[in-house]
């Protein structure tokens, strides 16, 4: 697969094509944590149908402003990328704009970061109208302060006065312009996203039905999950970010409420600030369903980490996490022992696999307890005449004693908060 990569993507300049790449990862200790980057950063790069020819780890003890590596490290980074015929270096940290115009400047080639792969990422699996204007927006407001990479062919600049200035710094300006204009409407337009949005949940919250978001790190079967509890026909594959929209369906548990379900974007380590800012209203799912619902992949080897990967992204949107079901998805790619060895660690969770549907029934038995221990018992009277709001007590409720008696209709049920406090007039 041949990929595109544009240097300055919201001016649209100075396209470089790359189907190979060189990885380098940068670590401190024995490198351990970097090498399970370095690996992570390979299955993000294969996403986007690159080539990994080879990879270099890099321990070190402070960065250095130029290169973020030293010297003599980067010279015997850029022969090996040379030697391996790569078309890209990718580095697993960030780059700041300056080091990344001073490795293409000594590589004469093209040279980018974990951010910017993750956005590409992002950008091709971007369908809904929101989804892809907040990557446009991640995607400009990244390439803002690296406008002058693709501007280096022109011109030097030759200082401030009225018709002193040269070609390149004309155009910088002009670039600069033009990205902070797109920054401005897609800002907009997001604004208007938001507000139809939350039109719509207040319309959906006005029918009291308790939801639960499906959280946890990319590709570790969120969207399998939601399928398989649901019959929903969210798109699937083994790709990472393969989910960018929240998608919400319906789950009817037998002898006990509807419920919500939302599926939401995946996390994953060293995800850019950027990006979740700009996805906080996809998760504002997450952080306004009534509990969660975290899934780990039990055949991953770092599965403990991505728990705390997702624990950390659940934190900075400010959601909920002591409420929540832990279900270790993918059970049937282990054995026994490893089963057992992550019931251990995490002794609430559920085994399960959303493909051969195994552990499904109790995750919904779970989900009815804890509907239930939620709810309270409340006794209302309604007119004969409003049977609407008798079904809604039905519908969302769990009756215990319903008596007709002297022209009104007496409810004794198990309700959510939400129907209480919309029927509150009619609580005796």
């Amino acid at each position: 697969m041949t990929t595109t990569r544009q240097h300055a993507d919201a001016a649209g300049i100075n396209s470089t094509t790359v189907e190979t790449v060189h990885l380098v990862g940068v670590g401190a200790g024995d490198g351990s944590e970097a090498r399970e980057h370095l690996e992570e950063l390979e299955r993000l790069v294969a996403t986007l149908g690159f080539e990994t020819r080879g990879t270099t780890l890099v321990k070190l003890r402070r960065a250095t402003p130029r290169y973020l590596v030293g010297s003599g490290k980067a010279i015997e980074i850029c022969d090996a990328a040379r030697s391996e015929e790569a078309d890209c270096i990718v580095f697993d940290d960030d780059l700041s704009p300056s080091q990344q115009r001073n490795w293409e400047k000594l590589t004469d080639g093209c040279v980018i970061d974990r951010h910017e792969i993750i956005l590409d990422i992002f950008a091709a699996h971007a369908t809904s109208r929101e989804s892809v204007l907040q990557v446009a927006l991640a995607r400009a407001e990244y390439s803002l302060p690296r406008l002058t990479r693709a501007w280096t062919h022109l011109s030097r600049q030759r200082g401030g006065r009225q018709g002193t200035r040269g070609e390149g710094e004309m155009q910088l300006e002009v670039d600069r312009r033009i990205v902070l204009r797109k920054i401005a409407r897609f800002k907009r337009e997001l604004a208007e996203l938001a507000r139809q949005r939350a039109l719509r949940r207040s319309r959906r919250e006005s029918i009291p039905v308790p939801s639960a978001a499906i959280v946890g790190y990319t590709n570790d079967g969120k969207s399998s999950l939601l399928n398989a509890l649901t019959g929903a026909n969210v798109g699937v594959a083994d790709e990472l970010f393969k989910t960018l929209d929240a998608t919400t369906r319906r789950l009817v548990i037998p002898n006990s409420l509807d419920l919500l379900l939302t599926d939401t974007v995946g996390f994953i380590r060293k995800l850019p600030y950027d990006l979740v800012d700009a996805f906080k209203s996809t998760l504002e799912e997450a952080r306004l369903a009534d509990f969660l619902i975290i899934v780990l992949d039990i055949s991953d080897l770092a599965c403990a980490l991505h728990y705390q990967t997702t624990l950390s992204v659940l934190r900075d949107i400010g959601a909920e996490t002591d409420n929540s079901i832990i279900v270790l998805n993918k059970c049937d790619l282990v054995g026994e022992s490893e089963s057992d060895d992550a019931l251990r660690r995490y002794p609430e969770a559920i085994l399960a696999s959303s493909k051969r549907g195994i552990g499904l029934d109790e995750l919904k038995s779970r989900l009815r307890a804890r509907l239930y221990s939620s709810m309270s018992i409340t006794r209302f009277v309604l007119p004969e005449s409003r049977h609407d709001l008798a079904a809604m007590i039905h519908r969302t409720g769990r009756i215990v004693e319903e008596v007709y008696e002297n022209g009104s209709i007496i409810l004794t049920a198990q309700v959510s908060e939400q129907t209480q406090g919309r029927l509150r007039k009619y609580v005796t």
